[in-house]
């Protein structure tokens, strides 16, 4: 990988952790933590526990510690997989949607504005994203 490459990837990657920290623990009723859970179970629901914990590298205990202020809050359904007694699958429920949606907006316009200061070309980076997906698509 050409050197300017990998590091204006680390630079972006360092201004998303950092905005997403500043964000979710000043101005969100979610953590940094959780907000990564939901994201992640929005793209891979139904989702078993083991396979939130592997796509988040954490352990199975501490996907289903995580789990419990979630489901208590609405934001995940946690039930008995059908085709597996001792699986359990998570959902992202309606109301858990909307509140990764309305804390990610402020946090995706704070990284725009951070990644434009630094003089990451944002536009053409979506530009770029964008034919890319359509050249993927099947």
């Amino acid at each position: 990988m050409d050197d300017d490459l990998a590091d204006l990837l680390h630079r972006v990657v360092f201004l998303l952790g950092e905005a997403a920290r500043r964000r979710t623990d000043s101005k969100s009723d979610l953590s940094y933590s959780q907000m990564r859970l939901l994201g992640t179970l929005e793209d891979i629901q139904p989702a078993t526990q083991h396979q939130l914990a592997q796509a988040l590298s954490v352990s199975d205990p501490a996907i289903s510690r995580a789990l419990r202020p979630l489901e208590a809050a609405g934001h995940v359904q946690v039930r008995q997989d059908p085709d597996h007694a001792r699986r359990r699958l998570v959902t992202l429920t309606e109301v858990g949607a909307k509140a990764f949606h309305d804390n990610g907006k402020p946090l995706y316009d704070e990284l725009r504005t951070a990644l434009l200061t630094a003089g990451f070309p944002y536009e053409q980076y979506l530009r770029d994203t964008a034919a890319l997906a359509r050249l993927l698509e099947p």
